[in-house]
């Protein structure tokens, strides 16, 4: 009889270890952890004013980890350098811009949102392309390089499209500026600096639960702060939400079809894929509450949650993609 008790409780021994190492695997799955953000960002988004504080820093956190990918090698090359810039230029401004601004003229008849539209097209790609590249296996040299690209471009772009919409540059400069200094140029100085001080492979172990959890921050203040607006005016927001899923969704499929086509590899795909498809929404936003109104920071708004979602969906279609090639 103790022999049969002590191995039944040895049993239910392995059975909750078992469990416990089921329910960190899950807390480790960056589809879980990005699902519970967005459930959690819209059922329970009272939290999201406090953690709104911390986007920024987590933001600067997860660029610092995608950098450490990004080899020195890579700036000692003009053509490593150039191709991925202009590339990242066509395809966020011609590509993505063109886009939004043909659906705009098409769909929106409400001048606010229309100008809001503008906006997004005259912006820079969201600083989070370089993120979401680690995030989705792509090639982290090669979007930071596009990245990089567009925010110069944007410097002239951005205020010539403001002169050409609205009659004034109305993107400063200096604004774009700040952004690259802050999120992309501070984030790759210091990498270099943990990479010379010999921290860079310690990191490589906690990188990926970092990175997960710190798009977890993003995406429930993301969401929670924005929820309201999905709520208050659900038809409203249809033509809004069309133009966000098609220069997401349908476009990024586009420019996947025709870089695989061109028999591009796959990591340089997804970064192709992302600097075509995400813009920096974040200024877009701010630059419509501070030079129009609410209304017209609802593109931006929509298109961000739109965003998290359209990520989520590559994350899914990533490991499908992987589970198919095993098999």
């Amino acid at each position: 009889m103790p022999s049969r008790r002590g191995e039944a409780t040895r049993s239910r021994e392995r059975m909750s270890r078992l469990g416990m190492k089921k329910i960190v695997a899950l807390f480790r799955n960056r589809n879980f952890i990005l699902i519970l953000a967005l459930v959690l960002g819209l059922f329970l988004p009272e939290a999201s004013r406090d953690t709104q504080g911390l986007t920024l820093p987590a933001l600067a956190v997860v660029m610092t980890l995608s950098t450490l990918g990004v080899s020195g090698s890579a700036f000692r090359s003009a053509r490593n350098l150039l191709r991925p810039a202009l590339v990242g230029i066509g395809l966020n401004y011609l590509v993505l811009g063109g886009a939004i601004l043909i659906l705009n003229a098409i769909f929106i008849r409400d001048k606010a949102v229309r100008d809001g539209f503008v906006l997004l097209a005259a912006v820079p790609p969201a600083v989070a392309v370089v993120p979401y590249t680690f995030f989705l296996d792509g090639d982290n040299t090669y979007s930071f390089m596009g990245t990089m690209g567009a925010y110069l471009a944007a410097l002239v772009l951005a205020p010539l499209m403001g002169w050409v919409f609205f009659g004034s540059g109305f993107v400063s400069p200096l604004r774009v500026l700040t952004i690259m200094a802050e999120l992309i140029i501070a984030p790759l100085l210091f990498s270099r600096v943990l990479i010379r001080i010999g921290l860079a492979p310690r990191l490589e172990r906690v990188k990926g639960t970092v990175t997960n959890w710190s798009f977890f921050l993003l995406t429930y203040t993301i969401v929670g702060l924005n929820r309201e607006v999905f709520i208050r005016e659900p038809l409203f927001l249809v033509p809004i939400a069309s133009i966000a899923v098609a220069s997401t969704f349908l476009l990024g499929w586009v420019i996947g079809a025709v870089a695989r086509s061109l028999q591009v590899n796959s990591q340089i795909r997804i970064s192709m894929v992302l600097l075509g498809t995400l813009k920096n929404y974040g200024l877009a936003g701010g630059l419509a509450l501070a030079l129009f109104n609410e209304r017209t920071a609802l593109p931006a708004t929509v298109s961000t949650v739109f965003m998290i979602v359209y990520v989520i969906w590559l994350e899914f279609n990533r490991v499908s993609a992987k589970k198919e090639d095993r098999v």
